[in-house]
């Protein structure tokens, strides 16, 4: 198969194993974070947003539909994603009918929607070295404008997390009008996982409504339903008067968060509207603000450790 014009998105991450490998949840982890890259970055191009949960998700995913993942290349791993320049992503509509052809009224050139998804993360990239100059979040808030969202923040997060240096590379095909304006080149150190989960607090948090964040060892996990994002129970390992939480979410992308932290015994951290009903604690309209480490590492005393199927996710005698 010969691939055609193409502009190549390469993320890349740095690891302890050797040359050209990655352990393998590390690697899922990667490469789930480099879609998250493309489709936040997409959905920037429909206009910004602070959170988007699904808004414009169609849109992102007919130009997911379009770019080709590639080999991990030589050395570091890396993944490799092939977006075509000349595609037209369909601005609604059904993702069958969306064609390559020459952008037209109701269509975006894949090249345009490239260059929002490189503009977003290069906003990120210059949030994080304000944050590093001046240990403020402010450049977040003003790089909205420009494709900062929670999702990016979460998304580079992903790839910057347990990393001995991670990066993103941009090489833009040759066909047609190449960006001038954007930075094609953009690295990331572990330590901005701190800056990152900060940020996509900030950014997931409605200025209407009071929001609370909590960190907790996920103990119960509901089963999705047809057009909810799922919900799972929390073992709140913050202190305060909160003890557990059932946690509704606002995307479902971030179930598989849950699942993954409730797998491997790890510390996760969520943002929402905490609301008292009955005896029970809710978290609602809830984001993943980024999964931390193992439980051991932020463990407190208690009065006794739930054992997992022991209760009814919404049985109302733990509160």
């Amino acid at each position: 198969m010969i691939v055609e014009a193409s502009d190549e998105f390469k993320f890349r991450k740095e690891s302890s194993a050797p040359s050209g490998f990655i352990a393998w949840k590390s690697g899922e982890r990667l490469v789930e974070s480099a879609r998250r890259t493309l489709i936040a970055g997409a959905k920037s191009y429909m206009g910004p947003g602070r959170h988007f949960v699904n808004k414009h998700g169609r849109f992102a995913h007919r130009y997911l539909d379009q770019v080709l993942m590639g080999q991990s290349a030589p050395g570091s791993y890396i993944i490799t994603a092939y977006a075509p320049p000349n595609a037209g992503v369909l601005l609604s509509g059904s993702p069958e009918a969306t064609a390559l052809a020459v952008p037209e009224l109701g269509m975006a050139s894949g090249r345009d929607v490239s260059q929002a998804v490189v503009r977003a993360v290069q906003a990120t990239v210059e949030a994080l070295a304000h944050y590093r100059s001046t240990g403020s979040l402010s450049g977040f808030e003003a790089g909205v404008t420009q494709g900062i969202s929670y999702e990016m923040t979460r998304a580079i997060l992903g790839i910057a997390e347990n990393s001995d240096g991670a990066d993103i590379s941009i090489e833009w095909d040759p066909v047609g009008s190449v960006p001038i304006a954007l930075d094609s080149h953009f690295e990331f150190r572990g330590s901005d996982v701190d800056p990152l989960g900060k940020a996509a607090a900030r950014l997931a948090a409605d200025p209407a409504s009071e929001v609370s964040t909590l960190i907790g060892r996920v103990h119960l996990l509901a089963k999705k339903q047809a057009g909810s994002p799922g919900v799972f129970g929390l073992d709140s390992l913050s202190g305060g008067r909160t003890k557990k939480v059932r946690v509704r979410l606002s995307d479902e992308d971030e179930y598989h968060e849950a699942v993954r932290a409730h797998e491997e015994d790890l510390a996760l951290e969520v943002s929402g509207r905490l609301e008292k009903e009955g005896n029970l604690s809710w978290l609602y309209d809830a984001t993943v603000v980024r999964t931390l480490g193992p439980i051991s590492d932020f463990a407190r005393p208690s009065r006794g450790v739930l054992i997992d199927g022991q209760i009814s996710l919404f049985s109302e005698d733990d509160g």
